[in-house]
């Protein structure tokens, strides 16, 4: 059996967070409502087409 103390040495250059806590039902709609907002705030101006030329139809009746 091993009877020396080991020694444990962590790299301090990786970031240890604890870990987070879920969040509520408002914190994940204010989030929700925060990232629509961006979608909306960088959209780009939409412009409707045009409406289609006036096409010349044929109608065949049987006699």
């Amino acid at each position: 059996m091993n009877q020396q103390q080991l020694e444990l040495v962590f790299d301090r250059s990786a970031n240890f967070r604890p870990p987070r806590r879920p969040l509520t039902a408002a914190e994940r709609a204010r989030w929700w409502f925060r990232q629509m907002h961006r979608v909306v705030d960088a959209a780009s101006e939409w412009r409707p087409t045009p409406p289609a030329r006036p096409e010349q139809g044929h109608l065949r009746l049987a006699a």
